[in-house]
């Protein structure tokens, strides 16, 4: 008994001691409030919709009264003719996005990182960070002008004797004009986070490897890239969790009748049966499939990094 009023009274005590923390750090408690209402209310509740995926929507039954189908639309998803197309551009495009996006901005970062002069350090970084905060719009436009018919790629190339390119228009250029323009318009952002963990790197470690006579090369294999190195497998195993949710907005401004086989992935499909043909619960199936999918793959990437070379996100 006297356990238990023990017991009682601690729990009570420590009730009253976070009450007090709560009212002595209320400005640093409302902060975290915000971001966390903001990702209850539209990162979980619109989880209850995902149901949709295991029923017949219509508009009359509403979410709950819809009847129940249970895999109907998955099993459908996975035995359309479109599927293996949808997974072939989606896989490919990805991988591709990955693979090309690692070493630019960690060549970048560590060009900038060994830069001396400052002015110039800072101005390098400023230009190359820039096109991060242009729309995706804004981007294809840029491409579409330089890459048309009557731009000035097509000129140069018929200058030198060559026959005219729509690129837009050859299905085989569609991935690497994806790519190149998502690398020049990411890579100085990217780069942000691998010059911060450069500067975490000792400097004692760079006047020992000094001293004895090892070149920017060496002290750049032997000293920075293993620092980097958690950090770059990190982004990498972030980046295998989005493989099929990639974003549908720049596919679709670059996307025409003419590429749509191999521009055509798994986001571009759920936004024309979602959205122009109204077919709600495939289309949350199919968007269903990708969440659980990718995050299939981000924890078997992650198990995988963890023991090989034991760095993992969790």
């Amino acid at each position: 008994m006297k356990k238990l009023n023990y017991t009682a009274e601690a729990s009570i005590e420590r009730k009253k001691t976070l009450k007090k923390r709560i009212m002595h750090h209320w400005q640093m408690y409302f902060i975290v409030f915000l971001p966390l209402l903001w990702l209850i209310l539209f990162q979980y509740v619109p989880l209850l919709g995902s149901q949709i995926a295991f029923r017949d929507y219509t508009f009359k039954g509403g979410l709950w009264g819809s009847s129940w189908v249970g895999l109907k639309h998955f099993k459908t998803f996975l035995s359309s003719p479109q599927f293996s197309k949808l997974m072939i551009n989606t896989l490919g495009l990805s991988f591709y996005n990955i693979v090309a996006g690692v070493l630019p901005p960690l060549i970048l970062a560590l060009a900038i990182n060994y830069t001396r002069r400052k002015w110039f350090q800072k101005t390098a970084q400023m230009v190359t960070y820039m096109p991060y905060f242009i729309s995706t719009v804004l981007v294809v436009g840029i491409l579409q002008q330089l890459l048309s018919l009557s731009g000035p790629i097509n000129g140069m190339i018929e200058s030198m004797g060559g026959d005219k390119i729509s690129f837009f228009g050859e299905p085989a250029f569609f991935k690497t004009l994806y790519v190149l323009s998502g690398i020049w318009q990411t890579m100085g952002y990217s780069a942000v986070i691998y010059i911060s963990a450069l500067a975490s790197v000792d400097q004692e470690l760079h006047e020992a490897a000094t001293v004895d006579g090892a070149s920017i090369w060496q002290r750049i294999l032997h000293i920075d890239i293993p620092t980097i190195l958690p950090t770059v497998i990190i982004l990498l195993i972030m980046s295998c969790g989005r493989v099929l949710s990639m974003g549908a907005e720049k596919v679709l401004l670059m996307q025409n009748s003419m590429n749509m086989s191999t521009s055509d992935i798994i986001s571009t499909y759920v936004y024309r049966i979602g959205l122009t043909s109204m077919q709600y619960s495939y289309s949350t199936a199919i968007g269903l499939f990708q969440s659980v999918v990718s995050f299939l793959m981000m924890m078997a990437v992650n198990k995988i990094s963890e023991r090989v070379s034991d760095t993992s996100l969790f």
